[in-house]
């Protein structure tokens, strides 16, 4: 072993020399990670889905316009594809339980994550720029929800995609 944390291992099980870690033992730390980060969203996208089934059986919905119907409508639809890309990493963790194929989810776990928090930010955006229509104005509807996307957008994806570009990255795979 090496003092920079092991060997330059070539089978998946042996060491890829980052914290001295195997290559498997990382696959599943960094597959733990993920659901744990995941953990975190659902509730909030799961709350904003629900809000967003009972919006038509209030009253207000009876007087809502066109456009605020078709904002909706995003809200909605989003909400619900954003709930199945997070909630997608667990079910298909569970349902190739034992399959071998950690590797594999974790890379496609980690896109739908990554989908659907874009998805998520859709939602919160247009479910935002909804209320703020139908108690105040549109012109500060669309203004509220413009900052809003703006801030989602740089923290949710400018910084770490800048991050990433500046920073070296630990190697994939060994």
């Amino acid at each position: 072993m090496s003092e920079s944390g092991g060997s330059q291992g070539t089978g998946p099980d042996e060491d890829d020399g980052q914290n001295g870690e195997t290559h498997k033992e990382r696959i599943n730390r960094e597959l733990i990670e993920l659901l744990n980060e995941l953990r975190v969203a659902l509730p909030g996208v799961q709350f904003l889905f629900a809000f967003l089934l009972i919006v038509p059986f209030q009253q207000t919905a009876a007087k809502m316009t066109d456009f605020q119907r078709d904002v909706y409508f995003v809200a909605l639809v989003s909400a619900a594809i954003a709930t199945a890309l997070l909630i997608a990493p667990a079910a298909q963790h569970r349902l190739l339980f034992r399959q071998k194929e950690k590797e594999a989810l974790l890379h496609r776990s980690s896109r739908s994550a990554f989908a659907g928090t874009l998805v998520l930010a859709v939602a919160v955006v247009a479910a935002l720029l909804l209320v703020v229509d139908v108690f105040f104005s549109r012109p500060l509807a669309w203004a509220t929800a413009g900052g809003v996307a703006a801030l989602l957008l740089w923290w949710w994806v400018a910084v770490p995609l800048w991050q990433r570009a500046h920073h070296e990255q630990e190697p994939l795979g060994p």
